[in-house]
C-alpha cells in the first residue's frame, strides 16, 4: 500500500478509528490491532511475503529468549550467528543471488571458462532491507546484554511490522521503539496535530517535488544519449532533488502517522543538502541507516581508532557495505567508494565532526564562506547520485562524460520553469525551517488561526494541482 494513494487514506482513518474508539482500553488489543494493520498493510502489496516477516519475528524473539537464559558463552555466539544467518540469508537470496551468479559466470568467462548457470526471476519483497537489519539489531543488543529480550510476542511483532515505518523505514533500535509497546498510549491532541502536519508536508515533497522531479530525471536518464551536458546536469539535479523528496517525504508521513498512534519514531532527515562537508551530510542523511552501520560495522571494526590504514579500511568498508545495501549493482559499490573518497580527508585531518550545528543557526542567511562549502558539498552529493540513477558503470560514465563536454555551454533542450520554480520555493521554506524537525514543524504557529490555515489549504492544493503521475517511492526496491 503506498501511502500517496487513495487506499491509504481510508486504511489509516479505518485503523485510527479502532485504536482510540474500540480497542483503546486494552494495551495487548492494541498492540495486537497493530500487528494486524500492519500485515494488511504489507500484503496489500503481495501477501505471500508476508510469511518472511512471520518468520524473521518467531526467529528473533525465539533467539532473544534464549540468549536470556543461556549462560555460555560459545552457544550465546551460536544464537547470534543463527539470527545473523537466517536473517542476511534471506536478504542475501532474495537481493543478491542473481547479482553474484552473474559477476561468477563473468569472471569464468575472462579466463576463457564457459559456465553455465540460470538466473532466478527473484521478486524482491519490499522493505526486507530495513525490517531485517531492524530485529537484526535487536538480537544484537541482546546478545550484548545492552537490552533486555521482551517476553510479550505481540508487542515484539508489532515493532517488527510497524506499519508506518515497515517497509522504507527509519530503521528503529528495539531500545527506542520496543518499550513503547509496554505502555498505554494516551490521545495527545497536540501531538496528532503535529502528525497531520509532518505527514502534510511529507505529502508535498514526495508529491508535488519527488514525482514531478521523477518524470523529467526518468526522461533524461533513460534516453541521456539524445541529450547535450547541459541538459544531462539538468536531470541530475531533477534526480538529487527526486530522491531527497522522496525518501525524506516517506519518513516525514511515518514518523507523523506513528504520532497520530502515540508513538515517537526516530528523526531520518536533518536538511542534508545544507551540509558543509560530507561528514556533516552523513550525519543529516538516512540517519538511521548511517547510525546503524556505525554502531553495529564501524566501531566493532575500530573506528578512527588504531592506524591510518585501519581508518582508510574501516571507512571503505562501511561506505562500501552502504552501497551494496542499496542495491545489487555495481553502481551503488562506486556510489559508496566515492563517498568514502569524499569523507577521508576529513577523517585523517580530525575534521570530519567540525560542522555539528546546523548551517547559520539563528541567522537568516549564511557567511559567504558557509554558502560556498555548502554548493561544493552539494556538487559532490549531485555528482555521486549519477551513479545511484545510472543503469551501469557505462551508462553511469558516458553520462558524466558528456556533462564535461563543451555541450555543458549549451541551452538545455529542456526547462521545466514550473518546476525549477517549485523547487526554489521548496528549498527556501526547508532553509526557513533548517532548525526544526521538519520545514514546517513551527511555520505559522503564532500566524492567526485564519491566516495559519490558509497556508495549510494553500499546500494541500498544491498537492493537487502540481501533482506529478504517480511514482512508486524509490525505496521500496531496495
Amino acid at each position: 500500500m503506498l501511502f500517496n494513494s487513495i487506499d491509504f487514506p481510508i486504511f489509516l482513518s479505518i485503523v485510527f478509528i479502532l485504536y482510540w474508539f474500540i480497542t483503546n482500553r486494552n494495551l495487548k488489543l492494541q498492540n495486537l490491532l497493530i500487528v494486524i494493520a500492519s500485515y494488511i498493510f504489507y500484503g496489500w502489496w503481495d501477501w505471500r511475503f508476508l510469511s518472511l516477516i512471520v518468520f524473521s519475528t518467531v526467529v528473533d524473539y525465539t533467539i532473544g529468549r534464549l540468549l536470556r537464559t543461556e549462560k555460555h558463552e560459545l552457544k550465546r555466539k551460536a544464537l547470534l550467528f543463527t539470527s545473523i544467518l537466517i536473517n542476511l540469508g534471506f536478504l542475501g537470496f532474495f537481493k543478491y543471488y542473481n547479482f553474484f551468479l552473474d559477476n561468477f559466470i563473468n569472471a569464468f568467462s575472462f579466463f576463457g571458462n564457459q559456465v553455465h548457470a540460470n538466473s532466478l526471476n527473484i521478486i524482491l519483497p519490499i522493505g526486507i532491507s530495513f525490517y531485517t537489519l531492524q530485529t537484526l539489531s535487536y538480537t544484537i543488543d541482546v546478545y550484548k546484554r545492552k537490552f533486555e529480550p521482551t517476553q510479550d510476542f505481540i508487542a515484539f511483532s508489532a515493532f517488527v511490522s510497524f506499519f508506518p515505518q515497515l517497509v522504507a523505514g527509519p530503521i528503529e533500535r528495539a531500545s527506542n521503539l520496543l518499550p513503547q509497546f509496554y505502555n498505554k498510549r494516551i490521545f495527545d491532541y497536540s501531538k496528532a496535530v503535529d502528525g497531520m502536519r509532518q505527514i502534510l508536508w511529507g505529502l508535498f515533497k514526495k508529491i508535488v517535488i519527488a514525482d514531478n522531479c521523477a518524470e523529467f530525471a526518468n526522461q533524461i536518464f533513460n534516453n541521456s544519449a539524445d541529450y547535450s551536458g547541459s541538459t544531462l546536469a539538468l536531470g541530475a539535479l531533477f534526480f538529487t532533488f527526486q530522491i531527497y523528496g522522496d525518501f525524506s517525504g516517506y519518513s516525514d508521513i511515518a514518523i507523523g502517522t506513528s504520532r497520530l498512534f502515540g508513538f515517537n519514531l526516530k528523526r531520518n532527515f536533518a536538511f542534508p543538502y545544507f551540509s558543509r562537508d560530507i561528514a556533516e551530510f552523513w550525519r543529516r542523511w538516512h540517519i538511521s541507516l548511517s547510525s546503524w552501520l556505525r554502531d553495529y560495522l564501524y566501531i566493532p571494526l575500530g573506528g578512527s581508532r588504531g592506524t591510518t590504514w585501519m581508518k582508510v579500511r574501516n571507512t571503505f568498508i562501511i561506505f562500501i557495505v552502504s552501497g551494496f545495501w542499496h542495491g545489487a549493482n555495481w553502481t551503488f559499490i562506486v556510489w559508496g567508494a566515492l563517498n568514502a573518497l569524499y569523507f577521508l580527508p576529513l577523517l585523517l585531518t580530525n575534521n570530519h565532526r567540525k560542522n555539528l550545528e546546523i548551517v547559520a543557526k539563528g541567522k537568516l542567511l549564511p557567511s559567504l564562506k558557509e554558502l560556498l562549502l555548502m554548493l561544493l558539498t552539494f556538487g559532490l552529493t549531485v555528482f555521486t547520485w549519477i551513479f545511484f540513477r545510472a543503469k551501469n558503470i557505462e551508462h553511469a560514465l558516458s553520462y558524466i562524460t558528456e556533462i564535461f563536454s563543451r555541450s555543458i555551454f549549451t541551452t538545455p533542450e529542456i526547462i521545466p520553469s514550473n518546476l525549477i520554480l517549485l523547487i526554489f520555493l521548496f528549498v527556501c521554506i526547508e532553509w526557513l525551517g533548517r532548525e526544526e524537525q521538519y520545514a514546517i514543524s513551527n511555520l505559522g504557529l503564532k500566524w492567526k488561526r485564519p491566516i495559519r490555515y490558509v497556508m495549510y489549504y494553500a499546500i494541500l492544493i498544491a498537492i493537487f494541482w502540481f501533482s506529478g503521475k504517480q511514482q512508486d517511492f524509490i525505496y521500496f526496491q531496495f
